[in-house]
């Protein structure tokens, strides 16, 4: 009798001996908020002098024999120009040794530098120490490779948010602690003293976990038995068109984030440089306080809002994007237009908003294309084409800038900003093809 029992009552009598298969399993993030922030103040202290010291370089070059700073140019893009190109291997070796160790040596690579230029004493030495810079420096890649190996979707494009928001912080804070300290130190002599910072940072980075990969926790056994797994195994595949729409935006072309990287730098860098010869022929007077907020307020909107943009459209980051180079074009465009200080705060904010929708919608861009792929060659490729838009920018504000004047580098950066929404808007715009609807309601 017991051979010819009912089915139901052998699966019944067998399941409590049966070990419970785990479903499949929900990633945890294998770093605690506390440790991204960690990884992200540490890039903001170890980025001060990278930031800070280049806007004096106009007052270092005389004390190392260039009276008239002939070389603050091409000098001010040096670290730049070696960054771009060792950003690429050393990702792929902190994907092959560990990106925690490839961040250390960043730090530490930092801090020789600042040190080595802090010392130099002739124009040749100061270049070397900056050419080091930009090689074994690369904290910023570096940080964002050891976070992807960890952290994935909407958890690592947070952490890259707010990554930026470091960096955005940095490059308003550092000039005024510079000048700030230059009565009683030069900006050269800084250089050294500056060295403590990343070599603090190197200290906390020592006691941060190794980042391997999210980790998995296996969920419950899910309540009635067998039954509940069939309804819970069914329950993703229902969702899954739910939640086709999203997902269909948030895939993104590894060669179209870089083509979006670049003119995105490009066409924002591209303002600094003359910012300030801009407002002084514009308003005649002005002083240097209210010019070095004027050049402040994109990134202090940055700081204000990105947080709220990423969860605006942390499911739309094309659209984002394309609102954000419409505002950069906007903002551009009406620097050339304005000769009023109300005005130039206004087309400077409008430049910030832009400038955040960007920088947030292409870090949600990034953290999709980091799925499946070895992170520390991503992020490195990803800074290779940052710097070389920043590189390109630099170069084509000093052309515009010795033929027409100070307005022709924010025309420029408005040309790019103009081909690249409408390169960007109307995919933006399409997503949901005729098919996609007809699919959804044949539901």
């Amino acid at each position: 009798m017991s051979a010819s029992a009912p089915p139901e009552r052998r699966r019944g009598a067998a399941s409590p001996a049966a070990p419970a298969s785990p479903a499949s399993p929900e990633p945890r993030p294998a770093l605690g908020r506390k440790q991204v922030h960690a990884v992200a103040g540490c890039y903001f202290v170890a980025s001060f002098a990278a930031l800070g010291l280049p806007p004096f370089l106009t007052e270092i070059l005389p004390e190392l024999g260039d009276r008239d700073a002939s070389w603050a140019g091409v000098l001010y893009i040096v670290p730049t120009v070696f960054a771009a190109v060792g950003a690429p291997l050393w990702g792929r070796l902190a994907d092959r040794f560990g990106r925690k160790r490839l961040l250390l040596r960043a730090q530490l690579g930092l801090a020789l530098s600042f040190l080595l230029a802090g010392w130099a004493d002739s124009i040749a030495a100061f270049t070397v120490a900056l050419v080091l810079q930009g090689i074994l420096g690369g904290t910023f890649a570096a940080s964002n490779g050891y976070l992807g190996a960890a952290l994935e979707g909407p958890d690592l494009s947070r952490a890259l948010t707010l990554m930026q928001g470091a960096a955005r912080a940095a490059l308003v804070f550092a000039p005024i602690v510079v000048g700030s300290l230059s009565p009683w130190m030069s900006p050269h002599r800084q250089y050294a003293l500056l060295a403590v910072l990343p070599l603090t940072a190197a200290l906390l980075i020592a006691a941060l976990p190794e980042s391997r990969g999210v980790r998995a926790e296996p969920r419950r056994r899910p309540a009635g038995g067998a039954a509940a797994d069939d309804a819970a195994a069914d329950a993703p595949a229902a969702g899954k068109r739910d939640a086709g729409a999203a997902r269909t935006e948030r895939v993104t072309s590894l060669h179209g984030l870089y083509a979006l990287e670049f003119a995105f730098v490009f066409s924002t860098v591209i303002s600094f440089p003359y910012l300030i010869s801009l407002i002084e022929e514009r308003i005649p007077g002005t002083s240097p306080v209210v010019a070095g907020v004027l050049f402040a307020l994109p990134h202090l909107c940055y700081l204000a809002a990105a947080m709220w943009v990423h969860s605006a459209f942390h499911r739309r980051p094309r659209l984002g994007v394309a609102l954000g180079f419409a505002c950069i074009a906007l903002g551009l465009a009406g620097h050339g237009l304005a000769h009023s200080l109300a005005t130039l705060v206004a087309v400077r904010l409008l430049l910030g908003v832009g400038l955040t929708l960007g920088l947030v919608c292409l870090a949600v861009m990034a953290s999709d294309c980091a799925k499946g792929r070895a992170p520390g060659g991503l992020f490195g490729s990803i800074e290779f084409f940052s710097k070389a838009g920043a590189v390109f920018a630099g170069l084509a504000a000093a052309a515009g800038n010795s033929l027409y004047g100070p307005t022709a580098p924010v025309l420029t950066g408005t040309a790019v900003a103009v081909v690249t929404v409408c390169a960007t808007a109307l995919p933006a715009l399409n997503l949901r093809s005729p098919r996609s609807l007809r699919t959804r309601w044949s539901r």
